[in-house]
């Protein structure tokens, strides 16, 4: 296969190289930057010296289509909305790994990300690329919206309890934090190491864009869900999401029961593990994998459900995720090219 990484500079773009160089059915790589064209990979990247030298091409989306077979775009919001089109009806199939393609209402997307949306064939095209809930539209598909971090964690968390109609519509709260890694290469404020080290801050408050993703899927497993409750915060760390998830079910459910539902609906999925009974996960438990690891419990007291479910924001919150939906499409093994294992301590 030939595959084309477009914003290869950026984090999810690093991961990416690094998972394809190591995927046996990738033969070439094409890595493009519209704002460093010309220059050597591995002189901005001097830890991918040794290998394959990679010089950073301009993007000519009418040649890319139709010569590679998959094209990822690590690109920040607002650019695969209006590239992606120009790819669109080729050869390559698009895996977006940007928030552009996500939401299927325009009007929503201008609205959280302050931009201009995708042209509607673009966005009707796109299909989620949520492996463990959308297998089988993902292998059929052309164009794959590869989901955000956060609603990645959260929706593998949510998607057993509200898929079965358990959980009480309006009772759904979510506490999320993330290493600095998920804003992204380019520095900003609260992101500056003094800043950022040492300290513990909430960001985005309830304007945060991917609460219309996690509402939007959320509503297509049960639409009887009301608005979330979603609040993210910034840890001093650079890889790892944890989201912590409050609900309350509608009737009474054993907390074994409810554990073996979730079972029940992972065991067949290789990358979802789901904890026994006592057992938390926290971030270094899934570094640098493609692992979405689950624990939950019922408080006695007050009947609240609480589910924790821990990612790694650059892996299946961007690029592993992103290597996953492209497995699927083209009917490889699901796990080929990715790390069986996390990387520990």
């Amino acid at each position: 296969m030939k595959a084309g990484i477009v914003g290869a500079t950026g984090y999810g773009g690093i991961e990416l190289l690094r998972l394809l160089t190591n995927h046996p059915q990738v033969k070439t790589i094409t890595l493009y930057s519209s704002s460093q064209a010309g220059e050597k990979f591995e002189d901005i990247y001097p830890q991918f010296h040794g290998g394959e030298s990679y010089v950073l091409q301009d993007l000519v989306p009418e040649k890319m289509k139709e010569d590679l077979d998959v094209i990822f775009l690590a690109t920040p919001s607002g650019v695969s909305s209006k590239l992606t089109p120009q790819l669109q009806g080729g050869h390559a199939k698009v895996i977006d790994l940007s928030g552009d393609l996500r939401l299927k209402e325009p009007t929503s997307y201008e609205q959280w990300y302050k931009k201009e949306a995708a042209p509607d064939d673009t966005l009707e095209n796109a299909i989620y690329g949520l492996p463990e809930w959308n297998q089988e539209r993902i292998q059929e598909a052309d164009i794959i919206a590869n989901p955000g971090c956060y609603p990645t964690a959260t929706l593998l968390g949510l998607g057993p309890v509200v898929k079965e109609g358990l959980v009480k519509p309006d009772s759904v709260v979510i506490d999320a934090k993330s290493g600095v890694s998920g804003a992204g290469k380019n520095p900003n404020p609260i992101t500056h190491f003094a800043h950022a080290q040492e300290n513990f801050q909430i960001y985005k408050v309830n304007q945060h864009q991917h609460i219309p993703e996690i509402e939007q899927q959320l509503s297509i497993w049960d639409d009887q869900i009301e608005p979330v409750t979603f609040s993210t915060h910034l840890v001093p760390m650079t890889r790892g999401i944890m989201a912590t998830i409050y609900l309350q079910l509608k009737e009474e459910v054993s907390e074994e029961d409810l554990r073996q539902k979730f079972k029940s609906y992972y065991e067949s999925q290789p990358f979802v593990r789901v904890r026994e009974s006592g057992g938390f996960p926290c971030t270094k438990d899934v570094y640098g994998s493609n692992f979405c690891d689950i624990g939950l419990t019922i408080d006695a007291r007050t009947k609240r459900v609480t589910i924790v479910s821990v990612i790694d924001n650059l892996m299946k919150g961007a690029a592993s995720q992103a290597v996953q939906n492209m497995n699927l499409v083209f009917r490889y093994d699901e796990k080929t090219g990715l790390a069986p294992l996390p990387v520990y301590p």
